[in-house]
């Protein structure tokens, strides 16, 4: 998938997860492969996200996760993932999503009805946190997006947090806080001050 169709996906889910947090509901996206059951009859056909984020927005607040293929095409909703840890003073969605965004490759966006945040993880550990009531946050999705297309698989685990950690990360924009590698932080803080 060209970079600029993985841009406008991920734009799209947060986006929508950003709408779905605002009015305390929560919702899972998973990007890639992962084991799940369906909890209902899928009536609807696959669609690429990016093309429907309405109906994709509608998908979410079923019970269950919204799971799609790397070239953005819903695949399921409804779906109940096959988890493989659990948190605790944390519900199924969050032990679903640490367990979606384990495998390899798979990037996992959490909508948090308790917190109204959304929060991306891959390879095990949260990436970024955006919080929905920061205002004018939708204006910051490009940024943040930015930023998750540059933090990469290398850079993510150096000193990687959990859910559990959130102050461990660092504020580069109103209501998003990002976390990894101390070493990124620092080329992009390095960069974003010479300009």
């Amino acid at each position: 998938m060209a970079k600029s169709k993985i841009r406008e996906l991920q734009e799209t889910i947060v986006q929508v997860g950003l709408r779905i947090a605002k009015r305390g509901e929560g919702a899972l996206f998973v990007i890639g492969d992962v084991e799940y059951s369906l909890l209902i009859d899928q009536s609807v056909p696959p669609f690429r996200a990016s093309d429907n984020p309405k109906l994709l927005e509608s998908l979410a607040l079923i019970d269950g996760a919204v799971i799609m293929d790397k070239e953005g095409i819903v695949r399921a909703y409804g779906a109940m993932i096959k988890s493989t840890h659990t948190i605790k003073n944390f519900g199924t969605r969050h032990s679903a999503a640490i367990s979606a965004s384990q495998k390899p490759g798979n990037l996992v966006i959490i909508v948090s009805e308790e917190d109204k945040k959304v929060r991306v993880l891959k390879d095990g550990k949260m990436i970024i946190q955006l919080d929905a009531l920061q205002k004018d946050i939708e204006d910051s999705v490009s940024q943040a997006v930015n930023v998750l297309e540059s933090v990469g698989a290398g850079t993510i685990g150096t000193i990687g947090t959990s859910l559990l950690v959130p102050a461990l990360g660092l504020s580069l924009l109103p209501g998003v806080i990002v976390f990894g590698s101390a070493y990124y932080l620092g080329k992009m803080l390095t960069k974003k001050y010479k300009k």
